[in-house]
């Protein structure tokens, strides 16, 4: 399928994620379904179909996209003019909730008095049955009229701060996102030029958790 998007298609980029969700990842596959393909699996499988030397490439320039294919990284076939399509990469991202050793990009406090989600619209106080799950996640609750409460403030994060789990459920109950999902284009192979154009450099943040999708997906 790799090959078949080679020869079809004029534009082929190598994109990298951060901050790896597979629903973000199917809302930019949805966006762009009908004007190009996206795969996002096995590194050495996308270098081996493209090829990564001069004399096993599949077309003329694309093993030069092999340098670009480590970590989280993807392949993205396009017709659709490369100026309109870098802009549209360069400004998309997704709020999301942080994961255990990510890195905190603010201070987060939860005030003294009712412990509230702000997830809900307007924010509501927890249900009483929340209390012991609060507690084992660190937090000195007390119940007052069946609602979790603080009698003093308590700092859950602070900026830089690489989360624990514990951190990371907090945020996630109390509904802080503090991660952000983006998918930066790497690099650009043109049918017509042969040529590979380098977007960007790697940021290199180590392999992706990939949760309810094929390890190839298209």
């Amino acid at each position: 399928q790799l090959q078949e998007c080679a020869d079809k298609y004029k534009l082929c980029y190598v994109f990298e994620v951060a901050n790896m969700r597979n629903s973000h990842l199917k809302d930019v596959r949805q966006r762009w379904k009908d004007t190009g393909r996206i795969f996002f699996g096995r590194n050495t499988v996308i270098a081996k179909a493209l090829g990564s030397t001069e004399a096993d490439e599949h077309k003329p320039g694309l093993h030069k996209l092999a340098k670009h294919l480590n970590g989280p990284v993807g392949v993205f076939f396009t017709d659709h003019d490369a100026g309109e399509t870098e802009a549209w990469f360069a400004h998309y991202e997704q709020l999301d909730f942080a994961r255990a050793g990510n890195k905190a990009t603010k201070d987060v406090t939860i005030d003294a008095g009712p412990i509230m989600q702000h997830s809900s619209d307007p924010p509501e106080p927890f249900q009483h049955t929340m209390e012991p799950q609060l507690r084992k996640l660190g937090l000195s609750t007390r119940l007052e009229r069946g609602v979790p409460t603080l009698d003093q403030p308590h700092v859950v994060c602070r900026k830089g701060d690489v989360l624990t789990a514990e951190q990371a459920q907090i945020l996630k109950l109390i509904g802080e996102r503090l991660a952000t999902f983006r998918a930066r284009l790497l690099a650009r192979w043109s049918a017509e030029s042969t040529a590979v154009v380098q977007l960007a450099d790697a940021t290199q943040q180590g392999e992706p958790e990939i949760d309810d999708v094929a390890e190839m997906q298209d």
